[in-house]
């Protein structure tokens, strides 16, 4: 797929370094693993083959709402149930990756939607690592290199956060970097879950949360007050806070409202996922294509964006083809991509000298192809 994404005729996506911060696991299978798991696991498949069932998953999340899109998860879930397919999931999901020109990687993932076969939370914990690592060395192994962390990721709708909260700091020096909340957004705010937060806080282990998808302003309120949040998941409906004026590049044109203020001075990151918030209908206020997807308005206010894949089985893409789309709708040059790739690794869970690092490789690929 990476050589059909050219930018300007010449350049392949694939070979831009790059940072993916928002990516599920359960979102990220090869159709050809999934089908050829399904059997064994038990799960009814409506398709005859691999290429029929990529094509399934993107059709049925092509739905234009977030909960039918989450109901294609049903599964993949269904197939990663023991610690040998989510080891191979979590592996394959790595190359893949790599092969996408990513350096560093945070896969997010709920534990508690992978207990039926008898895993505990932490036994599906170690699974999952022990398959990154697998990755990382097949990847090591032909010459180049990555770094993937963990995120955990609690349901919104499930009453087990503090739990899962729990689980994710007793893994944190093994591979688990971060904190997470996600499924239907519209009415489970992040303050049903503020005990969870509040322990995280105390324990100065850093979160993400999903907000501004399926609901609005309020509940990217909730996940910063609440959920004290350093990353916003998707994060596009701040967008309502922003009254254009008038149309133009003049950023005088636009009022911005007071919490869109806030997380634009206070560079709080967004995760953006074009393609994803299409199907998912987050963007459905100003229009249906992806010109009309509020990226590049909030790009150019100065928000701090970054270019995320979400789902890529739901949305048969990759972070080379997401880019490229960009590129295609708003007209981006190298110097756009690098910065989206600077702002994603400036907002990495990761160690300050890392991400100092990681931005001096990132530099240096983007110099290179320059």
């Amino acid at each position: 797929m990476a050589a059909e994404w050219l930018l300007w005729g010449d350049v392949d996506a694939s070979t831009l370094p790059k940072v993916s911060l928002h990516d599920h696991l359960d979102g990220g299978l090869r159709p050809e693993t999934v089908f050829e798991l399904a059997a064994d696991a038990g799960v009814e498949l409506e398709a005859a083959d691999p290429d029929a069932l990529g094509a399934w998953f993107r059709e049925r999340a092509d739905s234009g709402s977030l909960v039918e899109y989450l109901a294609t998860f049903s599964v993949t879930t269904g197939v990663m149930q023991t610690a040998p397919n989510l080891e191979r999931i979590a592996r394959e999901f790595v190359l893949d990756l790599a092969d996408d020109g990513v350096l560093y990687g945070e896969v997010r993932w709920a534990p508690e939607q992978h207990l039926a076969q008898g895993l505990t939370l932490d036994g599906a914990v170690e699974a999952v690592q022990r398959g990154l690592e697998a990755g990382v060395d097949l990847v090591r192994q032909g010459g180049a290199s990555i770094r993937v962390g963990q995120l955990v990721t609690a349901m919104r709708h499930a009453d087990r956060a503090l739990e899962i909260a729990e689980l994710a700091v007793r893994h944190r020096d093994r591979g688990v970097v971060g904190f997470d909340i996600a499924g239907a957004e519209a009415g489970f705010p992040a303050s049903r879950h503020r005990i969870a937060f509040d322990y995280l806080a105390d324990q100065q282990f850093p979160a993400t949360v999903h907000a501004g998808e399926a609901d609005g302003l309020d509940s990217i309120r909730s996940a910063l007050l609440d959920g004290r949040a350093l990353r916003i998941g998707h994060g596009v409906r701040i967008a309502e806070d922003l009254v254009v004026e008038r149309e133009g590049d003049d950023r005088s044109a636009v009022t911005v409202g007071r919490l869109a203020r806030w997380v634009r001075d206070r560079q709080i990151p967004l995760e953006l996922s074009p393609s994803s918030n299409l199907q998912t209908g987050a963007i459905a206020a100003w229009g249906d294509e992806l010109e009309d997807h509020p990226f590049d308005l909030l790009y150019q206010l100065g928000f701090r964006v970054t270019v995320n894949t979400d789902n890529r089985l739901m949305s048969g893409t990759t972070l080379s083809r997401e880019l490229a789309l960009l590129t295609e709708a708003f007209d981006y040059d190298l110097d756009d991509l690098l910065t989206f790739q600077l702002n994603a690794a400036e907002s990495a869970f990761l160690p300050l000298e890392d991400r100092e690092s990681l931005v001096d490789r990132i530099t240096s690929g983007f110099d290179a192809i320059e």
